[in-house]
């Protein structure tokens, strides 16, 4: 039990989890789009992000549905919540720059916001 806990450990101080300050959850398909572009659409992005983020602020996780099954590759970005529809490289390079490095939404290629509530007990 004690090599599994170190193991998370190293896991989490590798990833740098708890700094981030954006996620991304990509879906590639195969529902939403075509499995193979979706495939060479998470490749990008993982190459933009090396590139454009060299200190891991912003987090990526390649989901195999995020249940639109329409319009994709999909997108979704927290904390935000914002849903992005039809997902291709020059779509993906708008995102990466205005929103997950700038921090401003692309109103033009949203479908949906769903933020997440915040932790206040009012």
């Amino acid at each position: 039990m004690s090599d599994d806990k170190d193991f998370v450990k190293a896991k989490i101080a590798k990833h740098k989890i708890g700094s981030y300050g954006r996620h991304i959850f990509f879906c590639a398909g195969p529902s939403c789009c075509d499995e193979d572009d979706g495939q060479k659409v998470w490749e990008h992005l993982k190459g933009e992000l090396a590139e454009k983020d060299p200190e891991k602020k912003i987090f990526r996780t390649k989901a195999a549905c995020l249940r639109i099954c329409k319009s994709g590759p999909i997108a979704l970005v927290y904390p935000e919540g914002t849903w992005y529809g039809n997902v291709g490289k020059k779509q993906l390079d708008k995102i990466i720059e205005q929103h997950l490095i700038g921090g401003e939404p692309v109103e033009e290629l949203m479908i949906a916001v769903n933020p997440l509530a915040s932790d206040s007990k009012d």
